[in-house]
């Protein structure tokens, strides 16, 4: 990955990554939601550390907000067209780990935000479709605010 400086505590950055386990859930779901938020300019990608395949949870509950993901397919951190970023946002502990790797020797700010796996809900469609609803709206709650492109202290 490119050096570039991190972004200054509480503003957008000019390039954000989101990244999780398989890019099929969480960081998709956040690409898209940054993308409906944030200023026009801003450069948002998202991958994942393993292949994965798209999720038709992700397609409706994002559908119920009026976002979709259109074509786009879940792509691993090696399939990235670009590396250039100031942010990295991590929504899993091997996507933490991994970006912590790769970004050793660069000024490029990682962030962790703990994000549940929705995969792990059992039960009804219903029930289901709420794990992923709750990771949507804690998602969008999180980059709505603006407040989570630094870390909350030294170290991560």
């Amino acid at each position: 990955m490119a050096d570039m400086s991190p972004a200054p505590s509480g503003s957008t950055p000019g390039a954000l990554l989101f990244v999780c386990g398989m890019n099929s859930i969480r960081s998709p779901m956040a690409e898209i939601i940054a993308r409906s938020v944030l200023p026009a300019g801003t450069y948002i990608a998202s991958a994942g550390v393993r292949p994965g395949e798209r999720d038709p949870f992700v397609d409706t509950v994002l559908a119920e907000i009026g976002l979709d993901l259109g074509q786009r397919q879940p792509q691993t951190l090696d399939e990235l067209e670009d590396d250039y970023f100031d942010v990295i946002v991590t929504l899993a502990p091997e996507a933490h780990h991994r970006a912590l790797e790769l970004t050793r020797s660069n000024a490029v700010e990682v962030i962790y935000w703990p994000t549940p796996d929705p995969t792990v809900a059992t039960g009804t469609r219903e029930r289901i479709l709420d794990a992923y609803r709750e990771v949507r709206d804690m998602l969008r709650q999180r980059i709505s605010s603006g407040k989570g492109w630094s870390r909350p202290h030294a170290g991560g």
